[in-house]
């Protein structure tokens, strides 16, 4: 059934291909970055005409994740939000809508139910919001200075980061609309489907073994376009000769693993993908619609409808289910079958010439170049076999990681790091849907192994293993020192800050309702709040920090390295336990990810608001003093600690709140702090100093001292 390419014409737009990043002519370039980014934003608004409910944007398909509304406003936010923190603009469209649509991290488990309520804005609300920023955006293209080749510090750079963050949120609302109702979507004509499938099991060929000669695999980003943290620095490995199926597995093929039984048998699952099993009762595929008593009735569930079964498409499961399938197809076949690592799939990637910029033809189903859905699994031959690109993702037994000499950009500085937890299994391939970056040879996704997208698998014959940590050590410098800073011993003598901190404002609250620990890095001070608190929100930027904190509260110990000296670094270890903290203490914190410059309003108001060594970092922190506020209740206490040490990396000078000389007399920062709280709060102690100390290696240590100022509002 292989297509020749002359046959097919399809309702779809063409995406322009993933950009380079070099050239000999600057404005050239910027009228490519100016079309990729006005083809990208409406691509994805053609995406949601397939919603003819308005229910399908305010109800979440998935526990696990928000809503649609959100993500049709967050890829716009994203813009202003990365512009506003690489100091590119100056003023916000609507600092609402960037607060609340900032963070797209969704869920942590399978279990994970958030429950939380949002006031979204409407969805007329969020259109006039994105033409906003489109024309805000498409200015700042026209007038950005721009260098060739474009580099991680031009502002070419977050612009691309924007553009290619849409792609993939192109493909993950896709998937979201999947698992709506299917009465409240509808196809549309600009998103067709393929209509070539066989609807009888015994008309599907037969999956066959083919040979791979083994070598030294090398990855690392070298081509010529934008790419993200986790695509950059280098790693080799060994790979021996194994054997990988011709086909992806199809839903013919995944359904003899269904009718053996597989689905009620523990022994094919490990202990993850059996806990998820039994949680979600799970009998077949995800997107399997009907009874399985009846398999000529069964439907597949596509974006926006239902179909025959087409058992000649890819079975599209999650990678537990995948991994199910190997172990049951072992025991049936004597082989080592199991699922492909990453590099054993870099070996395949070699049958498919060239890349997707240089493509005047795409290989396979990818790049939206035939259809919205999948195809069968014979149609693309790339060499030896099919489907090494296109159709669906693939799934690994490949924990996603940094490479050797793995930096994150400092404008997204949590796109990869919170997969880093062995928890995380890289997809590759691409699916019919994967554009941009999602669909370079470099490209590097990884997802929990219980989540859905359009992802299915083939599986190797082969006796490579993969190392499954489930809880590395991390060795992020920044979290590191984080860790030992709030959890790790006591130097010199002086106390923890972050206990100091919550002892000192303990004295001056009475109502212990809700805290907010603004700043909270790990999370110590939330914790130590939660001891005395009903409810504590802790918040950070950072989503590694949060990443953490949520680990921790999950009752997970956390590992961690300190440098001791040069190469030589000690292995450490967090345990809640060990500060007699425990689920009870944990159950009271609400750990988010926020700008203090862009705070969501809470109505509820805190009783205490503990910003720790915080304002001297914000670019904007008038405003968070303005804005943090309406959000403390008459009587409420404000405590900030900071060693004052403003930093033009941090500040813009003329944002300083002190240290700096007005009208030619010095101003200090608890000056200005004096004059900026008086009209809502009164002083109600005197300034104290507290002492830190942060370990840098075994016998480097900063020791600063901080000032806690306590205001309480009137």
């Amino acid at each position: 059934m292989t297509l020749r390419q002359s046959e097919l014409s399809t309702g779809l737009p063409a995406p322009t291909q993933t950009l380079l990043l070099s050239g000999d002519n600057a404005e050239k370039k910027r009228q490519q970055i100016a079309d990729y980014f006005v083809q990208t934003w409406e691509l994805y608004e053609r995406l949601f005409d397939c919603l003819t409910d308005e229910r399908a944007y305010f109800t979440k398909a998935i526990s696990l994740r928000h809503p649609l509304i959100f993500y049709f406003g967050h890829t716009a936010t994203f813009y202003i939000n990365k512009l506003m923190a690489g100091r590119y603009l100056e003023q916000r469209i609507d600092a609402g809508i960037e607060a609340m649509l900032a963070i797209g991290v969704d869920e942590m488990s399978w279990d994970d139910l958030d429950n939380s309520h949002y006031d979204w804005p409407t969805v007329s609300e969020l259109r006039d919001y994105r033409g906003k920023v489109k024309g805000r955006v498409a200015e700042f293209i026209r007038t950005m200075p721009l260098e060739l080749p474009i580099t991680q510090d031009s502002a070419a750079w977050v612009i691309l980061m924007g553009i290619e963050h849409e792609r993939i949120h192109l493909e993950t609302s896709s998937v979201l609309i999947r698992q709506l109702p299917v009465e409240w979507v509808a196809p549309q004509p600009h998103w067709p489907t393929c209509q070539r499938a066989r609807h009888q099991r015994d008309e599907v060929p037969s999956n066959t073994l083919v040979a791979v000669g083994g070598g030294r695999v090398v990855q690392g980003k070298t081509d010529d376009t934008y790419g993200w943290d986790n695509e950059y620095g280098s790693l080799q490995t060994e790979i021996k000769p194994f054997k990988a199926s011709k086909m992806l597995v199809s839903n013919a093929e995944f359904y003899q693993f269904i009718e053996a039984g597989g689905y009620q048998e523990p022994s094919w699952w490990d202990e993850e993908g059996w806990a998820w099993r039994e949680f979600s009762t799970a009998d077949k595929p995800t997107f399997w619609v009907g009874d399985l008593r009846q398999p000529e009735a069964l439907k597949l569930r596509l974006m926006a409808e239902e179909v025959p079964m087409p058992w000649d498409w890819p079975a599209e499961v999650n990678q537990l289910e995948a991994a199910a399938f190997c172990r049951w197809k072992a025991d049936e076949t004597g082989k080592s079958i199991q699922l492909p690592c990453e590099a054993e799939w870099y070996l395949l990637r070699e049958q498919v010439e060239g890349d997707q910029p240089d493509w005047q033809q795409a290989p396979g189903n990818i790049n939206l170049a035939y259809w919205a859905s999948s195809c069968p699994v014979d149609m693309f031959a790339q060499g030896d076999f099919f489907d090494v690109v296109g159709n669906v993702w693939q799934w690994t037994t490949t924990p996603t990681n940094g490479f050797e000499g793995f930096k994150v950009h400092p404008l997204y500085d949590d796109f990869s790091t919170p997969t880093f937890d062995g928890k995380h299994s890289l997809i590759k391939g691409g699916s019919w849907i994967s554009t941009g970056n999602e669909a370079l040879k470099s490209s590097r996704y990884a997802f929990r192994r219980h989540f859905f997208q359009h992802a299915g698998f083939r599986y190797v014959v082969s006796s490579h293993q993969e190392t499954m940590s489930q809880n590395p050590y991390e060795t992020d410098t920044m979290v590191s020192q984080y860790l030992d800073f709030q959890y790790g011993p006591r130097y010199f003598g002086i106390a923890n800050y972050a206990e100091a901190l919550v002892d000192i404002a303990l004295k001056h609250t009475t109502t212990r309702q809700r805290a907010l620990d603004i700043g909270c890095a790990t999370g110590r001070a939330s914790f130590e709040l939660a001891r005395h608190f009903e409810q504590v929100v802790g918040m950070d930027y950072s989503a590694r920090f949060i990443d953490v904190a949520l680990q921790l509260t999950s009752g997970e110990d956390f590992r961690y390295v300190t440098q001791e000296e040069g190469e030589l670094v000690e292995y450490c270890q967090v345990r809640l336990k060990d500060f007699n903290l425990d689920s009870d203490q944990a159950s009271r914190i609400h750990f988010v990810q926020g700008d203090a410059c862009n705070l969501k309003i809470d109505k509820q108001g805190y009783d205490l608001v503990l910003a720790s060594n915080l304002i001297d970092r914000l670019r904007q922190p008038t405003r968070f003093l303005q804005d943090i506020t309406s959000m403390i209740r008459p009587g409420g206490i404000l405590l900030l600690s900071s060693p004052y040490t403003w930093l033009e990396d941090f500040t813009p000078k003329e944002n300083w709140l002190g240290g700096v000389r007005e009208n030619g007399e010095a101003l200090t920062t608890y000056q200005a702090l004096q004059r900026l709280l008086a009209t809502h709060f009164d002083e109600i102690a005197a300034p104290q100093d507290v002492p830190f100390v942060i370990r840098e290696t075994a016998r480097k240590y900063q020791h600063t001292v901080a000032q806690v100022t306590l205001w309480r509002k009137r």
